[in-house]
Protein backbone atom coordinates (compact mmCIF):
# COMPACT_ATOMS: atom_id res chain seq x y z
CA UNK A 1 0.00 0.00 0.00
CA UNK A 2 1.34 3.33 -1.14
CA UNK A 3 1.01 6.82 0.83
CA UNK A 4 -0.34 9.40 -1.31
CA UNK A 5 -1.24 12.68 -1.89
CA UNK A 6 -3.66 14.12 -3.95
CA UNK A 7 -3.01 18.06 -5.47
CA UNK A 8 -6.07 19.37 -7.30
CA UNK A 9 -5.38 22.18 -9.96
CA UNK A 10 -6.33 23.42 -13.43
CA UNK A 11 -3.19 25.17 -13.95
CA UNK A 12 -0.38 23.18 -15.26
CA UNK A 13 2.74 24.78 -14.09
CA UNK A 14 1.51 23.00 -10.67
CA UNK A 15 2.48 19.63 -10.63
CA UNK A 16 6.33 20.29 -11.64
CA UNK A 17 6.35 23.10 -8.74
CA UNK A 18 4.95 20.29 -6.28
CA UNK A 19 7.46 17.81 -7.90
CA UNK A 20 10.08 19.90 -7.73
CA UNK A 21 9.59 20.71 -4.03
CA UNK A 22 8.98 17.45 -2.84
CA UNK A 23 11.23 15.59 -5.40
CA UNK A 24 13.48 13.82 -2.35
CA UNK A 25 10.28 12.69 -0.71
CA UNK A 26 9.40 11.19 -3.97
CA UNK A 27 12.47 9.77 -4.97
CA UNK A 28 12.88 8.39 -1.68
CA UNK A 29 9.37 7.12 -1.75
CA UNK A 30 8.22 8.75 1.50
CA UNK A 31 5.03 9.42 -0.34
CA UNK A 32 3.29 9.70 -4.17
CA UNK A 33 1.32 12.94 -5.38
CA UNK A 34 -1.36 12.40 -8.25
CA UNK A 35 -2.37 15.38 -9.58
CA UNK A 36 -6.26 15.87 -10.98
CA UNK A 37 -6.63 18.84 -13.30
CA UNK A 38 -10.43 19.31 -12.17
CA UNK A 39 -12.35 18.65 -9.05
CA UNK A 40 -14.36 16.07 -11.45
CA UNK A 41 -11.01 14.10 -11.99
CA UNK A 42 -10.65 14.69 -8.08
CA UNK A 43 -13.41 12.90 -7.64
CA UNK A 44 -12.73 10.37 -9.75
CA UNK A 45 -9.62 9.39 -8.30
CA UNK A 46 -10.68 9.39 -4.68
CA UNK A 47 -12.88 6.58 -5.34
CA UNK A 48 -10.45 4.81 -6.87
CA UNK A 49 -8.14 5.27 -3.65
CA UNK A 50 -8.91 1.85 -2.30
CA UNK A 51 -5.62 0.23 -2.32
CA UNK A 52 -4.02 3.39 -1.43
CA UNK A 53 -3.20 5.63 1.61
CA UNK A 54 -4.61 8.92 1.18
CA UNK A 55 -3.18 11.26 3.49
CA UNK A 56 -3.84 14.69 1.84
CA UNK A 57 -5.99 16.37 -0.49
CA UNK A 58 -4.56 19.85 -1.64
CA UNK A 59 -6.97 21.93 -3.90
CA UNK A 60 -7.33 24.83 -5.48
CA UNK A 61 -10.47 27.02 -4.78
CA UNK A 62 -10.64 28.84 -8.54
CA UNK A 63 -10.97 26.29 -10.59
CA UNK A 64 -13.24 26.44 -13.80
CA UNK A 65 -16.38 24.09 -13.79
CA UNK A 66 -16.35 22.37 -10.08
CA UNK A 67 -14.47 25.15 -7.52
CA UNK A 68 -12.67 23.66 -5.05
CA UNK A 69 -15.62 24.93 -2.42
CA UNK A 70 -17.68 22.37 -4.76
CA UNK A 71 -15.50 19.92 -4.19
CA UNK A 72 -14.39 20.05 -0.71
CA UNK A 73 -17.67 18.52 0.74
CA UNK A 74 -17.83 15.75 -1.90
CA UNK A 75 -14.77 14.75 -1.36
CA UNK A 76 -15.31 14.81 2.68
CA UNK A 77 -18.28 12.51 1.77
CA UNK A 78 -16.31 9.81 -0.09
CA UNK A 79 -13.34 9.81 2.23
CA UNK A 80 -14.34 11.75 6.01
CA UNK A 81 -10.91 10.59 6.49
CA UNK A 82 -8.76 12.69 4.95
CA UNK A 83 -8.27 16.21 5.83
CA UNK A 84 -8.04 18.66 2.73
CA UNK A 85 -6.40 21.68 2.75
CA UNK A 86 -7.22 24.57 0.46
CA UNK A 87 -5.61 26.87 -1.34
CA UNK A 88 -5.95 29.85 -2.83
CA UNK A 89 -4.59 33.74 -4.30
CA UNK A 90 -7.17 35.00 -2.78
CA UNK A 91 -6.99 34.74 0.92
CA UNK A 92 -9.46 37.14 2.52
CA UNK A 93 -11.38 36.26 5.72
CA UNK A 94 -14.84 35.53 3.83
CA UNK A 95 -13.06 32.73 1.74
CA UNK A 96 -11.45 30.95 4.65
CA UNK A 97 -14.68 31.16 6.77
CA UNK A 98 -16.24 29.12 3.56
CA UNK A 99 -13.94 26.16 3.51
CA UNK A 100 -13.43 25.86 7.02
CA UNK A 101 -17.45 25.91 7.18
CA UNK A 102 -17.26 23.38 3.87
CA UNK A 103 -14.55 21.12 6.46
CA UNK A 104 -11.08 22.44 5.17
CA UNK A 105 -8.44 21.67 7.46
CA UNK A 106 -6.76 24.68 6.56
CA UNK A 107 -6.01 27.15 3.88
CA UNK A 108 -3.16 28.37 2.25
CA UNK A 109 -2.56 31.17 0.02
CA UNK A 110 -0.25 31.35 -3.10
CA UNK A 111 2.53 31.81 -3.45
CA UNK A 112 2.92 28.17 -1.27
CA UNK A 113 4.55 28.24 1.71
CA UNK A 114 5.95 25.08 1.51
CA UNK A 115 7.75 25.10 4.56
CA UNK A 116 4.20 24.98 6.27
CA UNK A 117 2.89 22.53 3.39
CA UNK A 118 5.45 20.28 4.37
CA UNK A 119 4.99 20.45 8.54
CA UNK A 120 1.40 19.37 6.84
CA UNK A 121 2.80 16.56 5.69
CA UNK A 122 4.75 15.49 8.20
CA UNK A 123 2.33 15.27 10.65
CA UNK A 124 0.00 13.42 8.55
CA UNK A 125 2.88 10.62 8.09
CA UNK A 126 3.52 10.60 11.70
CA UNK A 127 6.85 12.41 11.93
CA UNK A 128 7.76 14.95 14.14
CA UNK A 129 8.98 18.10 12.16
Amino acid sequence: MSTLILVVDDEPDVEPLFRQQFRRDLRAERFAMAFAPSGYDALRMIGETRDTSLILILSDINMPGMSGLDLLPQAKALRPDVPVIMITAYGDAETCARALEKGAEALLTKPIDFAALRDKIETRLGISA
